[in-house]
């Protein structure tokens, strides 16, 4: 099915760091007809609100980007509710798309679904190989079971539910609370912040040896409207840029960014998380698209969003 411009398309989430920037590049490319609900139009929680919505709007293309995120602390500390909230969002839209008839969705899981200790790099295929990691494993099984729900209604209902798989992202509208936020932000606040109090040195947790891969979250918005567009049906894609740092590079790379000139500390007694993440991004390419952000360039556009952010708190 190819999706005209004016063709309805719901974005889910639209007001998170992906989904907003799923909508950038929806409005970019000319689509015309955007669905949007804020959590106060529409909780997506609530599975009766959730089916009418779909079944009254009936979208051509969803973007099932809603979800509940957070970084290792966030992951660890509130388990129960990170399992239970994104079995729950994802159900609701994923078969309350199936009951309205819709046939085409893009949901949006987490390199977080592959094992602990996957061969590197992590292929499609790598998936319910092994044991997740403990820190985020709740997440992690959620996002399998949305994986899962996808591939069923595809087989049962003859749907074209695809699954994107994006590595680390930041960027535009990131999560920056020291509490709940991903490693990235949370170094580029941790630097400004000990910038701006003139510190001599800032912490960052864990060994600063593992090693992670990121991604601009507009390249992965470019992804996303490049699997609707060339009308894939079916299967699991990783989204990555197929390249990856250590912590202590990405933390000397934001200090340079912020202008921090002290030293980097790392607290040990915090956990590193999975070892390597680095996804495969074979399937990806070989459909022809590739990753186009610098890391570099990357964090400077995300350090100027911060920045605006902080002036408007």
């Amino acid at each position: 099915m190819t999706i005209e411009k004016n063709a309805k398309i719901y974005v889910a989430g639209h007001r998170g760091m992906v989904g907003s920037a799923i909508v950038r590049r929806l409005q970019a490319g000319g689509y015309t007809n955007l669905l949007t609900r804020t959590r106060q139009e529409l909780d997506l929680l609530c599975q009766g609100d959730t089916f009418d919505f779909l079944a009254t709007e009936k979208p051509a293309y969803i973007f099932m980007a809603a979800a509940r995120v957070g970084g290792i602390h966030a992951n660890n500390t509130y388990r129960a509710d990170f399992i239970y909230e994104n079995l729950t969002i994802q159900n609701n839209i994923i078969y309350g798309a199936l009951k309205a008839g819709i046939k085409d969705l893009c949901f949006l899981g987490s390199s977080c679904i592959y094992p602990r200790d996957c061969p590197q790099p992590i292929k499609e295929e790598f998936l319910l190989t092994g044991p997740l990691e403990q820190t985020n494993e709740p997440y992690a099984i959620a996002k399998i079971a949305g994986i899962k729900l996808c591939e069923s209604a595809n087989r049962q209902y003859g749907t074209r539910f695809v699954s994107v798989m994006p590595t680390n992202l930041y960027g535009p509208n990131d999560n920056y609370d020291l509490a709940n936020s991903h490693v990235l932000p949370a170094l580029i606040r941790k630097a400004h912040e000990a910038k701006n109090r003139g510190d001599a040195e800032y912490t960052v947790w864990g060994s600063g040896t593992p090693r992670r891969e990121f991604l601009y979250v507009d390249d992965m918005a470019d992804a996303c409207v490049f699997i609707m567009e060339k009308n894939i049906h079916d299967g699991l894609f990783n989204i990555g840029c197929g390249d990856d740092v250590t912590i202590r590079a990405l933390a000397e790379t934001v200090m340079d960014v912020v202008g921090f000139k002290g030293k980097i500390v790392f607290d040990s007694s915090k956990p590193d998380g999975t070892p390597r993440k680095l996804l495969d991004v074979t399937r990806m390419q070989q459909l022809g698209w590739q990753a186009r952000t610098p890391l570099r360039t990357g964090i400077e556009r995300a350090y100027a969003n911060f920045l605006e952010t902080v002036s408007r708190t």
